[in-house]
């Protein structure tokens, strides 16, 4: 199962590093990674996206906790979260295909942000479920490159788990 964990750490130089040390000591992958500023001065806001059962997870949490600089971790994966992701993905793109590829960014409300004779680079910022969606649309016109930030994620106040409406209403559709 993959874990994602919200880690606030003192914004000094080398935490970075020990935090991928750990990981890279008990040989765990860490499948994305987004590193930026919280809302507190000197404080930066880790949000990584591990494999992993929960016991196992739960002792990496605790490992965390005994660097010195790490000043809270929580696993945030059954929490009700607002996740998003960004993506840039450069696209095959003959004069033909434009309009079919143009409808597709629209439908998943993307951005162009650069054009060739040949190819298209397109920007989607979303859920990770919308990229992957997206990868597999454009995907028959022939991906050039792909460039994704990894996840960052917060979680909801109003406590509102959107996975969960999404189930239910899938359920009552059909």
């Amino acid at each position: 199962m993959k874990h994602t964990l919200s880690v606030l750490v003192e914004d000094e130089a080398g935490v970075l590093t020990r935090i991928a040390g750990l990981f890279a000591r008990r040989g765990f992958n860490i499948e994305s990674l987004a590193v930026g500023p919280a809302e507190q001065m000197g404080v930066s806001r880790i949000t990584m996206v591990v494999p992993g059962e929960d016991q196992v997870i739960e002792q990496l949490t605790k490992q965390l906790y005994k660097l010195v600089n790490v000043l809270k971790v929580q696993d945030i994966t059954e929490i009700p979260c607002v996740e998003r992701e960004l993506m840039l993905v450069k696209v095959n793109a003959t004069a033909q295909l434009r309009s079919e590829i143009l409808d597709i960014v629209q439908i998943f409300r993307a951005k162009v942000v650069d054009v060739s004779e040949d190819s298209v680079t397109i920007e989607v910022s979303g859920d990770p479920g919308k990229m992957v969606a997206i990868v597999q649309m454009v995907n028959k016109f022939g991906i050039r490159e792909i460039a994704r930030t990894g996840k960052v994620a917060l979680t909801r106040e109003s406590g509102v788990n959107t996975e969960y409406l999404k189930s239910l209403e899938a359920k009552l559709q059909y």
